[in-house]
């Protein structure tokens, strides 16, 4: 049974590169350096050959064909959490924590392959083995939300907005989804001002939104709010994010991409 079409073992990918800054007034818990941190948004080409993204991701499950033609995302709260320390969100804890980006920010998922939006940060030296964000539904509560809500109006009290055709008919998928993600790397994000760049890749899955547990897919407008697959899709969306390291950027985890060991302990010096 074909699940893409032209997209074969395709995936959504939020790319987290570090490169080193100079930093002679480094500030945090036990630092000896920092690195800059740029996070763009890329697709995994998986087996696919970029020539054969057109912009569209298709599904087909032998039955009926979905096609996504835009997924936006609003997120807020970009977080790294270092190793073996609670929750950011847990008070007193934010030396444990390196605050990425506050946003809101209006994540589109790029359906054509290309890297598209960029942001930039500097993260203090570590060893961090989690990334926490909103999924975050702004509302005209707020000034940062109404500053974005300017700009994007479409998502006033809507985290997620989807667009496409299933079996050829125009769908219009939205949620109101709010909540945090706490995404735990399959190997942890090491920072050293002695090591090469690293990076972080976060693979987020559309392809999966609306399937149901057997694989067939469903029409994206039973999803909406109050409709019979809601509860379904959100499910979904919450397991479609996976995060590793991937210091090549090449979408596929790499536990063993450095020869020596660049350990870091919690207080930011460098193992042995």
């Amino acid at each position: 049974m074909s699940r893409r079409t032209g997209l074969t073992g395709a995936l959504l990918a939020l790319t987290l590169v570090t490169a080193m800054v100079g930093c002679d007034n480094a500030t945090g818990p036990g630092l000896d350096g920092s690195k800059a941190v740029t996070l763009s948004i890329a697709m995994s080409a998986g087996t696919a050959a970029p020539s054969l993204f057109a912009g569209e991701l298709e599904l087909n499950d032998g039955t009926h064909t979905l096609v996504i033609q835009s997924a936006e995302l609003v997120i807020r709260e970009i977080e790294f959490e270092r190793m073996n320390h609670d929750d950011c969100e847990v008070a007193g804890t934010d030396d444990d924590c390196e605050e990425f980006e506050t946003g809101p920010y209006l994540v589109a998922l790029p359906l054509d392959g290309t890297v598209s939006q960029e942001l930039t940060a500097v993260v203090d030296t570590g060893t961090y083995d989690e990334i926490e964000f909103d999924i975050h539904k702004p509302e005209d509560n707020g000034l940062t939300d109404e500053d974005f809500l300017v700009d994007n109006p479409n998502f006033a009290d809507i985290s997620i907005r989807v667009t496409g055709t299933y079996d050829g008919q125009d769908f219009l998928y939205t949620t109101d989804l709010n909540e945090e993600q706490e995404i735990e790397l399959t190997s942890p994000l090491v920072v050293t001002p002695e090591s090469g760049p690293v990076a972080v890749t976060l693979i987020i899955d559309a392809s999966t939104w609306f399937e149901t547990s057997t694989g067939s897919l469903i029409d994206p407008r039973t999803a909406n709010d109050g409709e019979p697959n809601e509860g379904l899709v959100e499910d979904n969306i919450r397991t479609s994010i996976e995060g590793f390291r991937d210091d090549d950027h090449d979408g596929i985890p790499h536990d063993d991409d450095d020869d020596e060991d660049h350990s870091v302990d919690d207080n930011g010096g460098t193992g042995s």
